[in-house]
């Protein structure tokens, strides 16, 4: 009788573990649609997209092609991004995007994509990692590549 209920918790934990791990690809690829969607048409809602404890890199791209990864606090980068969209909506800055991927990780769901700024004629290399919550699915790591060079002065202040 022991080895029935110690059995039927095993079961039970995996099957728990499967169904919040249940996101696949394609479920993936539409929640990056919708964040292309949010991001570009300034929707408040973009930050509820995200975990509240996201890793934020930003992966400053200097003019001798050397790379320098700056991790952002996810409290300042929420602050920032609340204050870049209204920036961004008079400037009516968007990102394209192209060469979108999506790929299961131990993590998760990896997108990868290279997206392009408003105005440029380059691409730059990002990705996110998305899980699947009690709250839905949340970008859990962000990577974008940046040619910004003001991050490098915020890598000290981290």
């Amino acid at each position: 009788m022991q080895k029935l209920k110690i059995i039927t918790i095993i079961s039970l934990l995996c099957l728990s573990q499967i169904a919040v791990q249940a996101q696949t690809p394609k479920e993936a690829m539409d929640f990056f649609i919708k964040y292309m969607d949010c991001a570009n048409s300034y929707d408040k809602n973009l930050l509820d997209m995200y975990s509240s404890d996201a890793k934020i890199i930003r992966e400053v791209v200097k003019p001798t092609g050397e790379v320098v990864d700056v991790v952002v606090p996810t409290k300042r980068f929420f602050k920032e991004l609340k204050l870049g969209q209204k920036t961004a909506k008079l400037r009516k800055y968007r990102n394209k995007y192209r060469n979108i991927i999506a790929q299961e990780v131990p993590e998760g769901i990896k997108i990868t994509a290279e997206r392009q700024p408003s105005k440029e004629t380059y691409w730059l290399k990002m990705y996110q990692i998305v899980k699947d919550t009690d709250s839905g699915m949340k970008i859990t790591e962000e990577m974008m590549q940046t040619k910004v060079q003001a991050f490098l002065d915020q890598k000290d202040k981290n």
